[in-house]
């Protein structure tokens, strides 16, 4: 019922950058938080990045000073903007939000996963 779908990844230098996004659609009454999470091969997923409907933001303390994250809830959508990339940020990038919808006449908020966008940073 809801997609989210990444865009803006690919292969950059070290101390490069580069811009996701991540778009959401759907039957969508609100997403109270949007966020980022990666995967390095032979890691757990882990936190990049959230923002709340608010505005308020958290990240991780590996991207924390170089990754902002922005939403604009009027379209459904977030970004993470990566700066002073380095090699251990090389993973799968994955757009997470909780999306509340209108099931029949039942309000329901479910997490959804995007299907995640390849980001690779070479020394």
């Amino acid at each position: 019922q809801v997609q989210l779908v990444e865009s803006g990844g690919g292969l950059v230098q070290s101390g490069g950058s580069l811009r996701l996004s991540c778009a959401a659609s759907g039957n969508i009454l609100s997403i109270p938080v949007m966020g980022w999470y990666r995967q390095a091969p032979g890691k757990e997923r882990e936190l990049v990045a959230t923002i709340t409907s608010s505005e308020t933001t958290n990240y991780s303390d590996s991207v924390k000073g170089r990754f902002t994250i922005s939403r604009d809830s009027a379209k459904s959508t977030a970004a993470l903007e990566m700066n002073h990339l380095r090699p251990e940020d090389t993973a799968v990038y994955y757009c997470n939000a909780q999306v509340t919808v209108l099931y029949k006449m039942t309000r329901r908020t479910t997490t959804y996963w995007g299907q995640g966008t390849q980001v690779t940073v070479s020394s």
